[in-house]
């Protein structure tokens, strides 16, 4: 069964697009309920202010000195006037004299609880088609009412909600109309607010990365200059890597191409040769070769592994563990090699960060050199050490240079173990250090990780590698 096919990448700009319009949408619908809300409360506060003074003129028409008015008995309910619209609330009026209903403007006296006190309140009265609530205001001739001249004038509440959605439409429905106007307006601004990036992704494919060419700096955006910067180093780095590559596949190319040549020419003489004693000096010579390639090889088999996708992360590295092991694994060949072999390292762990495997290796390869490269009777010391200046030391010194026997310093027969030690440093960010011995131990090499890079101390010793 075929695996699905991917599904197309999105575009940007549609995704900006859309949540675009929807912060629009939201900002929509927070103004309709702000404006819905503010509506219904000026609504409210406007009837108050209608309520006070329609009661007030009420009271003037009918206050002291005004003809007693006749109890009120058939009251018609008057038609609206045809200009009256929902900004003009129809009023409803209730007046006493002498403790009698003498206004009655819709018939609603007898709905009215006695209870009812001066001032603003929102009661709620059996109408003929449901309950609900009614603002009043109750309002006396003078403040103690002793004269029996009381009006109440009323409004239905819903009328409140109606202004209030009234004033929340006129408000929302234009943004509303504009709103398709103002998407298209958007996806045109998203668009071509994004062909910088555009020309930018361009500049970046047509970039040639090998020739080590890099984006101009300036750009007309603070984030496309800090994108552009950060391209920019990551192609710096590349072609450091590159170059670091270059180097090394060089070294490995030098290396291996002395003991082969050596290997076909010794090969040649051993086919060759009718002296039986020169075609055996030419096999062992062959063999001689033969192994010193396969150390090479051996050696980038390591580096590979080391540095493969299943090497361990970094992790705390007792230094000292790792040296005395390394010493052990080399006492024979030391041995064979009538060298001195020690190790000067303190009892308890010296801890860093560091990956054990590679570690190890740089270690090995520091020590066989010294062990191949130095004449009989070297003493070869690895030693470990924290300087004063809180640095953590791992080298690798031997006397061999001062020996009778020694034609050449040691540096010339590292070869690509150097070069390997060296990328097992800077991967580890450690400095590698070359001469500094002390006498007389004239060649030195350590590895040296800097005063702020121990690693804290694990709740087990891993293993050294």
């Amino acid at each position: 069964m075929s695996a699905p096919a991917p599904a197309a990448p999105r575009l940007l700009w549609r995704h900006l697009w859309a949540w675009t319009l929807l912060a629009l949408l939201t900002i929509w619908a927070t103004l309709a309920g702000v404006a819905y809300y503010t509506g219904v409360h000026e609504a409210e506060e406007i009837t108050d202010g209608q309520l006070v003074s329609t009661a007030e003129l009420l009271l003037r028409q009918a206050g002291p000195g005004a003809a007693p008015a006749a109890e009120a008995t058939a009251i018609d309910t008057p038609q609206r006037h045809a200009l009256a619209t929902g900004y003009a609330p129809e009023l409803r009026v209730v007046a006493w004299a002498a403790g009698r209903v003498v206004w009655d403007t819709h018939g609603m006296a007898a709905q009215l609880p006695a209870t009812l006190v001066a001032g603003h309140q929102t009661v709620r009265l059996p109408m003929a088609d449901e309950a609900h609530d009614w603002r009043v205001f109750v309002a006396n001739a003078d403040a103690r009412g002793a004269d029996g001249h009381r009006v109440a004038v009323l409004v239905d509440t819903r009328r409140h909600r109606a202004l209030g959605r009234d004033i929340a439409e006129h408000i929302v429905r234009p943004a509303l109309v504009l709103l398709p106007l103002v998407a298209l307006l958007l996806a045109w601004a998203i668009r071509r607010g994004l062909r910088p990036l555009k020309r930018l992704s361009r500049a970046i494919g047509a970039l040639d990365v090998d020739a080590g060419q890099t984006l101009p700096p300036a750009q007309p955006f603070r984030e496309l200059a800090t994108t552009v910067q950060a391209i920019n180093g990551l192609v710096d780095r590349l072609q450091t890597q590159w170059r670091r590559e270059r180097r090394f596949t060089s070294d490995v190319a030098h290396e291996l191409r002395t003991p082969l040549a050596a290997l076909v020419w010794q090969a040649r003489l051993a086919r060759d040769g009718h002296d039986p004693a020169e075609r055996a000096q030419a096999l062992q010579q062959v063999e001689q070769d033969a192994l010193r390639a396969g150390r090479i090889l051996t050696q980038l088999l390591d580096l590979a592994r080391a540095q493969g996708p299943d090497a361990l992360p970094d992790q705390a590295v007792d230094l000292c563990a790792l040296a005395r092991q390394v010493v052990t694994d080399h006492v024979p060949q030391a041995h064979a090699g009538d060298h001195d072999l020690a190790l000067d390292a303190p009892d308890t762990p010296l801890w860093v960060a560091g990956r054990p495997a590679m570690l190890a290796l740089a270690l090995r390869n520091l020590v066989d050199n010294a062990l191949r490269h130095t004449p009989p009777g070297t003493r070869v010391e690895v030693s470990v050490a924290t300087g004063a200046d809180g640095r953590v030391t791992l080298a690798v010194c031997d006397d061999g240079a001062s020996r009778p026997a020694a034609t050449s310093p040691r540096t010339a027969g590292m070869g690509i173990g150097l070069t390997l030690v060296q990328r097992i440093a800077d991967a580890h960010g450690v400095a590698l250090e070359q001469g500094g011995g002390r006498a007389p131990s004239g060649t030195r090499y350590a590895l040296v990780w800097p005063a702020a890079s121990s690693a804290p101390t694990p709740l087990s010793a891993p293993s050294a590698g």
